[in-house]
């Protein structure tokens, strides 16, 4: 694995992240299509706790203590224990960029990692540890697919009755 490259390519994903956060209101920000959708602010709050709670620390422990259980995690059940839509949007992209130089330092810091090494995963497998980081990039690019999507709901929610399917099919 080569961490200079997945580390720059973390780096530049933040960068793109916070361009999609770039301009996006109070309004626009706690904005969901849909009951079963995310807001923008819940996004990125998942990630800050992703960032903090998740990659980071899972790797971790399948790198130096790989026969500690990993510390449990809930995703989808933090969106309203934690109320990430009554957040300040600014204050949590904030955050959730001082979690990320935290990572990258972290990552460049680790001396030969075994990437290979494996704990057994809540679902009961070994999970390398490179399976780990590969997913933490991967992540992002889901998060930013999702922005992308919200953005567009917005839009299109936003100039209704205008029609935007001349633009091309989404």
């Amino acid at each position: 694995m080569n961490i200079e490259q997945i580390t720059a390519t973390m780096q530049i994903n933040a960068q793109r992240i916070t361009a999609l956060v770039a301009g996006v209101g109070e309004a626009q920000a706690r904005w969901k299509p849909d009951a079963a959708s995310w807001s923008i602010l819940e996004v990125i709050n998942h990630l800050l706790d992703e960032e903090r709670k998740d990659f980071r620390q899972r790797i971790d422990y399948t790198l130096h203590r790989p026969d500690d259980a990993w510390p449990p995690i809930n995703p989808s059940g933090w969106v309203t224990e934690c109320r990430y839509n009554e957040r300040d949007l600014e204050e949590s992209l904030a955050a959730f960029l001082t979690e990320r130089e935290q990572s990258l330092a972290w990552l460049r810091s680790l001396t030969a990692p075994n990437w290979d090494a494996s704990a057994i995963a809540p679902w009961g497998e070994p999970f390398a540890a490179g399976n780990l980081l590969a997913a933490w990039v991967a992540h992002d690019l889901l998060h930013l697919r999702q922005l992308v999507e919200l953005h567009y709901a917005w839009t299109t929610a936003s100039l209704a009755p205008r029609r935007c399917d001349y633009a091309g099919e989404w």
